[in-house]
């Protein structure tokens, strides 16, 4: 059973959130707020927020450069998640996972079930790890940014949550890149 193990210390991740989107600006970026404003509330940092446009070489050039930064531990994108024209951001990052988080994906579906029942199809949420960085690709509405952070970030990125989570993962990341000499 999920618990919190209070004897463990709390880490403080370092947390890049990046909204995909045409028409947004930090100004009115509603769900780019909700993500920051519940990271910082958690306790950790933000170490970068932006905005770019739904275009798969922007979004994959901001994520692959935010994944080689030592000072970003996680990078959140919102947006793009959908089936129209211009939401590319599973197709920008997928192809740049070195391993996916099938799991990720699973469970938003599942919460996102239980509020806005069999429309949760309508998203394209994945998750995967790029250059030992974790990143989550969730839907561009502050109800899905709330329900991703709310019911599985929250807890896989605190340290004390018990049986496992990922901070506790995260200095092994990179394994594989030493053993092929890669790092």
């Amino acid at each position: 059973m999920a618990r919190f193990d209070e004897t463990r210390p709390f880490v403080p991740v370092k947390i890049a959130v990046l909204t995909v989107s045409d028409t947004r600006t930090l100004e009115d970026d509603k769900s780019g707020s909700t993500l920051a404003d519940r990271i910082l509330a958690a306790g950790h940092t933000l170490a970068e927020r932006s905005i770019v446009t739904d275009d798969q070489e922007k979004i994959r050039n901001r994520v692959l450069s935010w994944s080689k930064d030592p000072q970003i531990d996680v990078i959140i994108t919102t947006g793009g998640t959908g089936f129209t024209g211009r939401d590319v951001t599973p197709e920008a990052l997928e192809p740049i996972f070195e391993k996916r988080m099938d799991g990720f994906s699973e469970v938003f579906h599942r919460v996102s079930y239980d509020k806005i029942g069999t429309s949760t199809i309508q998203s394209r949420a994945t998750g995967g790890v790029v250059n030992a960085t974790f990143v989550f690709v969730i839907p561009g509405s502050p109800g899905a940014c709330k329900d991703a952070w709310d019911n599985i970030l929250q807890y896989q990125l605190d340290y004390r949550h018990m049986p496992c989570n990922f901070v506790e993962i995260m200095p092994r990341l990179d394994e594989h890149l030493k053993r092929s000499g890669k790092s």
